[in-house]
């Protein structure tokens, strides 16, 4: 029962903050907290871990009371690389930074 999200515009400094909050949480009570969660990172996770339950409930038939997180990566994705300019025809890069997330859930 995994969910994968690739390429999020938010770094992954920012979603690891939230990422170690719910780390091997049970997963009702994981999506309770994520909800209403004020940070970006958080609308972020709450999406895929609602996909990884659909997931587990559609194809293998499990109920949400059951599961749990088993495994939350946050890696970095892509890097946008942007410039801003600056005097004598200089300029200083800006990097838009990305996350590609994994989320595995299993049974208590």
């Amino acid at each position: 029962m995994k969910a994968y999200a690739k390429n999020i515009r938010i770094s992954p400094k920012k979603l690891g903050v939230v990422a170690s909050i719910v780390r091997s949480m049970d997963a009702k009570k994981a999506l309770d907290l994520l909800r209403f969660m004020p940070k970006k990172g958080a609308r972020v996770l709450y999406k895929v871990l609602q996909s990884a339950v659909a997931n587990a409930e559609h194809n293998d038939m499990q109920r949400l009371e059951d599961l749990q997180i088993g495994e939350l990566v946050v890696h970095k994705g892509v890097v946008y690389r942007r410039g801003q300019p600056i005097s004598r025809g200089r300029s200083h890069a800006i990097l838009k930074r990305t996350s590609n997330i994994r989320l595995e859930l299993f049974v208590k």
